[in-house]
């Protein structure tokens, strides 16, 4: 029993970033989705649910916005899971926290255009995330952290694609 608890508090921890969807015009000052972004939110909840094929995602963070906790929302519901909500002011104690609390876990973090670079560089991921433009949503960032080696960050794509 000692050394399967080694073994699972060793595990690769493995974070996936994606941008809150695609926002409505109004309110301006915290606009929920629009219906492009509700369509986007569908997809990645279908993309996501399944993760893991064994135990599936284990903790969904937001940030306190509307946009990313609509996004965060019909994930964390179809896995029975609460959206705990993170500031995303201090990227570096957030992830550290979140690296710490959900070791060898999956866990979603759903942010912004301008803060998911920087939170993904506090975790060890690669430096070299291109910035994400304006109008683009379609990015999920897979960082694995293994307990021994070298963390590695993969892109994939969702939903309806960015043209730039």
């Amino acid at each position: 029993m000692g050394l399967a608890w080694f073994f699972e508090s060793q595990a690769t921890t493995t974070v996936i970033f994606v941008r809150h969807a695609e926002k409505a015009l109004q309110p301006a000052d915290d606009p929920g989705l629009s219906p492009a972004g509700q369509r986007r939110v569908a997809e990645l909840t279908r993309q996501l649910r399944d993760a893991d094929v064994i135990a599936g995602i284990d903790a969904v963070y937001s940030t306190p916005y509307r946009r990313t906790e609509e996004t965060a929302r019909p994930i964390a519901d179809t896995l029975g899971l609460p959206v705990n909500t993170y500031d995303a002011s201090n990227t570096e104690a957030i992830m550290e926290y979140i690296v710490k609390e959900h070791k060898g876990k999956i866990i979603l973090v759903v942010g912004h255009s301008n803060t998911l670079p920087a939170l993904m560089a506090n975790m060890g991921a690669s430096k070299r995330v291109p910035p994400i433009a304006e109008d683009e949503y379609d990015n999920i960032y897979i960082v694995s952290i293994p307990w021994f080696g070298k963390t590695k960050t993969i892109r994939l794509r969702y939903g309806e694609p960015y043209i730039p």
